[in-house]
């Protein structure tokens, strides 16, 4: 069994930053890939950034350049660093974790005020 705890979530003004952690615990720590996804209000869940086991991170188009993936594998946590934040970034961002099942966590909300 596997739990994901996201924190950092909160307000901020367009062209701030923000930085979220996801902390992973349970029976599984070697995982496959790791990554961020968000849910905006009214529209379906998407991608947002990924790191896999061989180091290599992908990002949507959206926030390539602005968001930055980061994963500590001794405290088994997961990060992603927001700059730049516009409020089309607004969301319930979530952390998830697969190895050959998917797991997920329950999601923080990030608010960007124009």
């Amino acid at each position: 069994q596997v739990q994901l705890v996201e924190s950092g979530g909160g307000l901020v003004q367009a062209g701030g930053s923000l930085t979220l952690s996801c902390t992973a615990s349970g029976t599984v720590t070697n995982f496959h890939g790791m990554g961020w996804y968000r849910q905006a209000p009214g529209k379906s869940r998407e991608f947002v950034a990924r790191w896999v086991r061989a180091g290599a991170t992908s990002y949507a188009e959206s926030v390539k350049g602005r968001f930055t993936i980061s994963r500590d594998t001794v405290r088994n946590t997961l990060s992603l660093q927001m700059d730049s934040l516009q409020p089309e970034d607004t969301a319930v961002y979530y952390c998830s974790a697969w190895t050959n099942m998917i797991y997920w966590g329950q999601g923080t909300q990030i608010t960007v005020s124009s």
